[in-house]
């Protein structure tokens, strides 16, 4: 489930929506106010900016290496700031200036910590796999694009075409960032299981055991009934506000 939800798109139909001051989202709930809106544009200006030094970074090192294999170590310290960064969106809901739920944020949000730390960083061997520039790529393309579309909406200035790659490029990223995941988690277990990283074995004074091997396999397994449910209502999401958007440019 977690590498279902981490690559999903976020805001409204997704778990992180973010709305213009005044506005109204699709639950009839008041945007933030002002101060709360210059906050939001800051917060969104700064992680689109960081989502952008991710980009070049990986574009840099492509260009000087010639060679897309262990991309992810020019970009790694960056990734791990502003991915670890997006924890302060759990609290924007928590605090009302946000109007999304604090579980699905939160879900969505330690789902990408969890990955990049309890996979990523801990298991080193997996850094220089082609699954996490997968997902690397896809994330980065998805966080440039949402927070673009977020300030912009703050602004009440949202160009269409943000609009438009926002609710059409998952069609590719979303497949793009759960493959990169779970082959990620996948060549991660034979590290984990010969490490016993993680896990907690008996006998122990607390009589409590945990296999982090086994739930590594868990999280894989719940990804299949979940990816397929979020990708098409994701798709529905699409055609609704994006014909919404159409009628809206006849009418004006």
């Amino acid at each position: 489930m977690a590498a279902a939800v981490t690559a999903a798109p976020k805001g409204n139909g997704g778990s992180r929506g973010q709305v213009g001051a005044g506005e109204a989202d699709c639950t009839g709930t008041k945007g933030p106010g002002p101060l709360a809106t210059a906050y939001l544009v800051i917060y969104n200006v700064v992680m689109t900016a960081g989502w952008l030094v991710i980009a070049v970074g990986l574009v840099r090192a492509y260009l000087a290496e010639g060679s897309y294999h262990s991309l992810y170590y020019s970009i790694e310290k960056p990734l791990k700031f502003f991915q670890t960064g997006a924890l302060l969106e759990i609290l924007h809901c928590a605090v009302g200036i946000v109007p999304s739920s604090v579980v699905l944020t939160s879900f969505q949000v330690m789902s990408r910590v969890f990955l990049i730390w309890a996979v990523t960083h801990s298991v080193k061997e997996v850094q220089s796999e082609d699954s996490v520039l997968l997902f690397v790529i896809a994330w980065t393309i998805t966080e440039i694009i949402c927070y673009f579309f977020y300030t912009f909406s703050l602004l009440n200035h949202l160009p269409y075409l943000i609009k438009w790659a926002r609710y059409t490029l998952f069609i590719v990223l979303y497949p793009m960032g759960v493959s990169g995941e779970l082959l990620t988690i996948y060549s991660a277990l034979p590290f984990v299981r010969q490490a016993g990283l993680y896990s907690i074995s008996l006998p122990n004074k607390y009589n409590f055991s945990f296999d982090y091997h086994a739930f590594l396999i868990l999280v894989m397994i719940s990804c299949i009934p979940v990816f397929p449910q979020l990708y098409f209502h994701m798709i529905h999401q699409r055609r609704k506000i994006l014909s919404h958007t159409e009628e809206h440019k006849k009418f004006e």
